[in-house]
């Protein structure tokens, strides 16, 4: 089952990118296996993909420890100052970095093993109070004061868009998200890129790729439901 939820995910990826003219290969799905066992990953390798994202570090270091060392795991969910030491060599992005005081336990984590740290922006652009992430209007200033850090790399900007049953109510924070990034590209900001724009879940990727995500997260839709009483 998971293979083909995968399969159909990736059409409807596809269909998206025809539909407003991208390369597919602009977009890379994220499958999201918290809360899954490290079986439900093994079932997905065959189709090709090598993303996955957790929302806790301990869960992604156990299962960095058991499954083939290609994978590129990203953390998506809301970091802790006190677990980024554990993330060093591990995670390949960092998708949740939303202070400047996580940035500067980040750049410290990662200057002790002389390590880069590639990470992205957390924007709240929907201004939930129930999400982390910083304001569109903050984004720069922030980006600006963690630029200056040698072992950290920013590679573009994120967002978690509100739960809706309807998708196309959230295309106005996708198409702004994009704005945001094309703005502060523009900047010409030493040590930073904006080539990765991370939005879009199981319920509205398809409308975050149309308005330019390059990352989908997809959980619910490639493993299922989620039990969350584990």
């Amino acid at each position: 089952m998971i293979q083909e939820n995968i399969k159909l995910v990736e059409e409807n990826i596809k269909k998206a990118c025809e539909k407003v003219g991208r390369d597919v290969n602009e977009v890379t799905l994220i499958a999201v296996s918290k809360t899954k066992p490290y079986t439900a990953i093994e079932e997905a390798l065959p189709t090709g993909v090598k993303d996955y994202g957790e929302n806790k570090v301990q869960e992604l270091c156990d299962k960095y420890e058991i499954l083939p060392k290609d994978i590129k795991w990203h953390m998506i969910g809301h970091l802790q100052r006190n677990k980024v030491k554990y993330l060093v060599g591990k995670a390949s992005l960092i998708h949740s970095v939303d202070s400047i005081r996580l940035a500067e336990q980040i750049e410290k984590e990662y200057a002790k093993a002389d390590e880069i740290a590639n990470i992205l922006i957390e924007v709240n652009m929907a201004q939930e109070e129930s999400k982390f992430g910083i304001t569109s209007e903050e984004t720069e200033q922030l980006v600006r004061e963690i630029a200056k850090f040698p072992h950290i790399r920013i590679k573009g900007l994120m967002t978690i868009a509100p739960y809706t049953d309807n998708p196309e109510s959230n295309r106005v924070y996708f198409r702004n998200m994009k704005k945001l990034s094309v703005d502060i590209e523009n900047k010409n900001i030493d040590n930073v890129s904006m080539s990765v724009l991370s939005m879009g879940m199981t319920g509205d990727y398809q409308v975050a790729v149309e308005e330019g995500a390059t990352l989908v997260r997809v959980g619910t839709g490639i493993f299922g439901e989620r039990n969350y009483n584990i």
